[in-house]
């Protein structure tokens, strides 16, 4: 077992490149395979607060906590300090290392209501939060910021230090405001700002796309740890210090099935393969699909078809593409053999 890289709380982090929560993207099957491949931690996506006091089972179920994805941290979001309360009390009960709380979404039907990024405009309010999250709960509570709400109001290291002081265990920083949303560059002399600002774990998130900015980030900003979001949804292997042109056609196969048979079981034959097709996309797009391919991937209803289609983009014959076998989950061989490059 390596040594820690730092410590949330009670729990030792080993490894310094962690998968971003996403909406959409890092639900139970992408998120174990970032586990797998080498995220130090298991974000979820984020669940609205409202959702987990009003239809819990329907939240568990989407979440499907598993215990070795851990240490896994769920992320939620919502408006009002009680309800956000109420609900991290709820979620603690079903044993995730930490609650997060995301301060970040820039989407103006969140952001606009006070929750995620709205939350940028209220220190008071955040200090108040963190203070009774804090308190009410046995376990680690964390944030995921960014550097304010637009140009004229960017009080990261304020926000930083009123979440220090108020009992946050780590701080992950995206490097632009609510404003730019995913525009323009991310910012890493204002991540490295709040690095500098507080005693807690900092993490970096922004414009990583390479394995190299990996360790520039690291040493540009001063962080703990690397978050990566959007690069990691063309080449998942980033988690493993890897650029895209380095992994082999076989290893893209591997995980291509491995993820679809996990999208499979996790949500029915038909709609497992819809939700699929986003990351197949990707996972393919180096291999230069025509409009034509991209096309019949995209629109295919059989799985046994779809992963023909998949086989031959990869540049392999007809046939021998196989049909995953749908499971509750991956047994500890197949995960060795999807991260089989992680190192211990």
């Amino acid at each position: 077992m390596s040594a820690a890289a730092f410590r949330v709380g009670p729990w030792p982090i080993r490894g310094d490149v962690i998968l971003a929560p996403m909406d959409g993207v890092t639900d139970p099957p992408f998120r174990g395979l970032g586990r797998m491949l080498g995220s130090a931690i298991a974000y979820t996506e984020f669940i609205h607060a409202a959702d987990v006091l009003q239809r819990p089972q329907w939240v568990w179920r989407r979440l499907r906590l598993r215990a070795w994805e851990r240490p896994i941290f769920v992320q939620i979001y919502g408006h009002t300090v009680n309800m956000l309360v109420e609900a991290a009390l709820r979620v603690q009960e079903v044993g995730p290392a930490a609650i997060d709380i995301n301060m970040g979404c820039p989407d103006p039907r969140i952001a606009g209501r006070g929750a995620g990024a709205g939350l940028l405009r209220t220190p008071v309010k955040v200090a108040r939060l963190f203070r009774r999250l804090s308190r009410a709960l046995e376990i680690p509570v964390t944030a995921k910021i960014r550097l304010g709400w637009d140009d004229a109001c960017r009080n990261h290291r304020l926000i930083a230090r009123v979440l220090e002081e108020n009992g946050a265990a780590l701080i992950a920083v995206h490097g632009r405001t609510r404003a730019q949303g995913y525009r323009g560059r991310a910012d890493w002399d204002a991540i490295a700002e709040v690095a500098a600002a507080v005693r807690v774990p900092v993490v970096g998130n922004g414009d990583v796309r390479r394995a190299a900015d990996i360790d520039r980030l690291k040493a540009h900003a001063g962080v703990a740890a690397v978050m990566i979001g959007r690069g990691a949804l063309d080449n998942p292997w980033l988690l493993q210090r890897r650029d895209r042109e380095g992994v082999p056609r076989d290893e893209v196969w591997a995980v291509l099935r491995w993820h679809l048979r996990e999208n499979l079981a996790h949500y029915g034959l038909s709609r497992g393969l819809v939700l699929f097709r986003k990351f197949a996309a990707r996972y393919l797009a180096p291999y230069g699909l025509s409009g034509e391919q991209r096309r019949a991937l995209l629109t295919r209803e059989d799985v046994g078809e779809f992963l023909a289609l998949a086989w031959e983009a990869l540049g392999r014959p007809q046939g021998g593409a196989g049909l995953p076998t749908a499971r509750r989950g991956p047994k500890a061989a197949s995960r060795r053999a999807v991260g089989a490059r992680v190192q211990a």
